[in-house]
């Protein structure tokens, strides 16, 4: 028993296997605010339409913010998690390490791990 179908699974695919597994174990499967319940062929009907439906819906959000993030990308605006380093930090570390220190020391000092200030010194 589950409160809406989109708690048990993130995919149809998904719904149906744990359904049918349930099913192989004599267990039937009850959502409560979709008033279905297995139990019956026409409970049966009813879930795999909904479990459809919630796909399609969790596809077309996705859709959608894959064109957000590209429409902000267009206009200039950075998308996804921010820079670990700023480009001055960035150019304080490549002086450091002309001077001879460590990668680990100066990454240290900037607060971060050596390998994020190697691809940030990678793609700058």
């Amino acid at each position: 028993m589950v409160w809406r179908l989109d708690r048990l699974g993130r995919s149809l695919i998904h719904l149906v296997q744990v359904i049918n597994e349930l099913a192989e174990h004599g267990i039937e499967f009850r959502s409560l605010s979709e008033s279905i319940d297995t139990a019956s062929s026409g409970g049966r009907l009813v879930f795999h339409i909904m479990a459809a439906l919630a796909e399609f819906e969790r596809s077309l959000i996705s859709e959608r913010t894959r064109a957000g993030m590209q429409a902000a990308k267009k206009k200039g605006k950075h998308v996804g998690r921010p820079k670990a380093l700023s480009q001055e930090q960035i150019g304080m570390a490549e002086a450091a390490l002309r001077e001879g220190q460590p990668m680990a020391d100066v990454a240290q000092s900037l607060g971060v791990h050596a390998r994020t200030l190697a691809r940030s010194l990678e793609r700058k």
